[in-house]
């Protein structure tokens, strides 16, 4: 582990001097508000600076590596690894303050924003103008697009959309020496050199500081539709999901909410879910509205032979979104349900879905946790909500996590599929990577990094 210097009053002078005393916040009340993001992982920081330009970014950056103190950038604070927590010290970098979408390009049906825009701010923004931003994590109304960018953020719509990545045509950043560079093209295709953009995509901030975007956007969907299909058991409807997809079609979202989800949120619904341990499929499609019709017709049909017990239209209107609101406050109520919460956001091949569906039990019976199940059905982006009460040994719940994440391996699948590895995960990362492969991504982050000062701690557990 590297050692750092600590933020004395000489080095905080000096990074007012230069950044600008209006820039910097070091009142241990004001600090508060930067010690945490949505994960259980708390750290106060030494020192925030709220950056206006992309010049205070390098400046700092170069200061820094100068008298060795860490920088750890943050967007919203709303992530649920602790990627943004200043676990060594060091100075928190805020680009919240950054957040102008300077341009909404409706010929190249691109768009240019600094890394502040929260999320919905730019969908909204690009549908006034017919235009679609696609990628939706559930709290796109407090995410910024460079944390999304950091993270490779997905959300419902990446069933059909893909994630942060598809979107990202080209990048502003700082490296962590400070020197300025930019990345990746305002086409649609670019092959030239080495694609350092999707290399940034996705590093959570640990090979470079993005200060500006340029995003894909495409025509705004004529019409929506969908519906609610209720199934006995969550087994029974992960083998419909994975039959409909195996049938050609293609949602614009599958989600799904297991029984437990459902005593938690259920008397927010429009509807009453029957069954003793039913699981709720929201499904939705979108396009030309003759087309769309049809299509969910058929995937009713799937639903209904694969043992659906209730199919509850949901057009596109105020149901729909009171169902999305439902779908949305599941991880809050498990929040406030459970003395010990761990959000594991495992991701399965599709036909392997109903596989983990009938793994958790047991794995619940094995080590005394009890597991919400929810989340993104058509891409086999399965939420498992690990809970425990007050008391609980800390060793058995750690069991339970190498697992539940030992069995999502074994079927094929990855332990990170949207909110990242950042410290809550860097102990998992060598059950998926090889020795060699932790090896090359160590000499990556070293070659960009040589004085490990952008955010360390997160992601590879050897530095």
């Amino acid at each position: 582990m590297n050692s750092y210097s600590p933020i004395d009053s000489e080095i905080r002078r000096i990074i007012a001097s230069e950044i600008g005393e209006d820039s910097v916040i070091s009142d241990s009340e004001a600090l508060k508000a930067y010690d945490r993001d949505a994960s259980e992982l708390r750290s106060l920081p030494e020192l925030v600076v709220k950056a206006k330009s992309a010049g205070q970014i390098s400046r700092l950056l170069q200061l820094a590596n100068e008298y060795r103190f860490p920088v750890i950038p943050r967007g919203g604070g709303s992530g649920l690894a602790g990627g943004c927590l200043s676990l060594r010290g060091g100075v928190v970098l805020s680009l919240e303050d950054m957040n102008r979408i300077k341009a909404i390009d409706t010929v190249n049906l691109i768009a240019e924003v600094e890394p502040g825009v929260v999320t919905l701010n730019l969908r909204n923004a690009a549908r006034r103008d017919g235009l679609f931003y696609p990628p939706d994590p559930a709290g796109m109304d407090q995410s910024t697009i460079g944390g999304n960018a950091a993270t490779n953020a997905g959300g419902p719509a990446c069933v059909k959309y893909g994630t942060t990545r598809d979107y990202v045509l080209g990048l502003e950043a700082v490296l962590p020496n400070g020197e300025f560079i930019r990345t990746g093209v305002k086409t649609r295709k670019g092959v030239v050199g080495y694609d350092l953009t999707h290399l940034l995509v996705g590093s959570e901030g640990t090979l470079g500081v993005i200060t500006g975007l340029t995003l894909k956007l495409i025509p705004y969907p004529p019409a929506v539709t969908g519906l609610a299909a209720s199934f006995a058991d969550l087994h029974t409807a992960m083998k419909a999901v994975t039959e409909i997809m195996n049938r050609g079609h293609l949602p614009s979202a599958i989600e799904f909410m297991d029984h437990k989800c459902l005593k938690l949120v259920g008397d927010l619904l429009p509807f009453t879910v029957p069954g003793e341990q039913p699981t709720l499929l929201i499904i939705e499609t979108d396009g030309v509205p003759e087309q769309i019709e049809r299509e969910i017709g058929l995937i009713g049909d799937i639903c209904r032979r694969a043992g659906a017990s209730h199919l509850l239209p949901a057009p596109d209107g105020p149901e729909r979104e009171k169902i999305w609101g439902v779908r949305r406050q599941v991880s809050l109520r498990i929040h406030d349900f459970a003395d010990i919460y761990i959000p594991e956001d495992v991701v399965v091949p599709i036909g392997r879905i109903a596989d983990l569906a009938d793994a958790l039990p047991d794995l619940e019976a094995r080590y005394g946790v009890y597991i919400f199940a929810f989340g993104h059905a058509g891409d086999g982006n399965i939420h498992l909500n690990i809970t425990a009460q007050a008391g609980s040994d800390p060793q058995g719940i750690e069991a339970s996590l190498t697992a539940i994440l030992s069995t999502v391996l074994g079927m094929g699948g990855t332990i990170s599929g949207e909110h990242g590895v950042g410290e809550a995960k860097r102990r998992f990362v060598p059950m998926e990577l090889s020795g060699e492969s932790l090896r090359l991504q160590e000499g990556l982050k070293r070659l960009f990094d040589p004085n490990m000062i952008l955010n360390p701690g997160k992601i590879l557990p050897g530095i």
